[in-house]
């Protein structure tokens, strides 16, 4: 029984995870993208429904559950009837700093020195007399 199968590439691409099959494939190559937990190099790897792919896509890593495969390379919305988003976009950055720690409203005046220490403590900055 041969059950159907897809090249990792072009389903990428027909998802529209990458603009090009080009970039997919050169993606799928450098091995930073796993099936069902396994790291792949290739891009002919065939991909079935009810893989599970994780790969880092911009500042996210991304958790895909194949639902389909592609016929074609068609709009948005048929692109992301292909595949189920098993995790929400989880920031890579996601240790960075909070921009909102040690911010004061205008019209409070100006911070007094325990203030600004307070406020160097809560961003983790160290001053010189510590």
């Amino acid at each position: 029984m041969s059950e159907a199968s897809q090249r990792l590439d072009k389903w990428l691409w027909c998802a529209r995870f990458f603009k090009s099959r080009s970039l997919a494939a050169r993606f799928c190559d450098e091995g930073k993208l796993r099936v069902s937990g396994q790291v792949t190099h290739k891009a002919h790897y065939a991909v079935r429904p009810g893989d599970v792919l994780t790969f880092p896509l911009g500042p996210h890593i991304r958790v895909i559950k194949i639902v389909a495969l592609a016929e074609r390379r068609g709009p948005a919305p048929e692109a992301q009837a292909l595949y189920d988003d098993l995790a929400c976009p989880v920031s890579l950055d996601s240790a960075a700093p909070n921009p909102e720690i040690g911010r004061r409203d205008s019209g409070t005046g100006r911070p007094t020195k325990a203030d600004r220490r307070a406020i160097d403590r809560l961003r983790g900055n160290r001053s010189a007399d510590e």
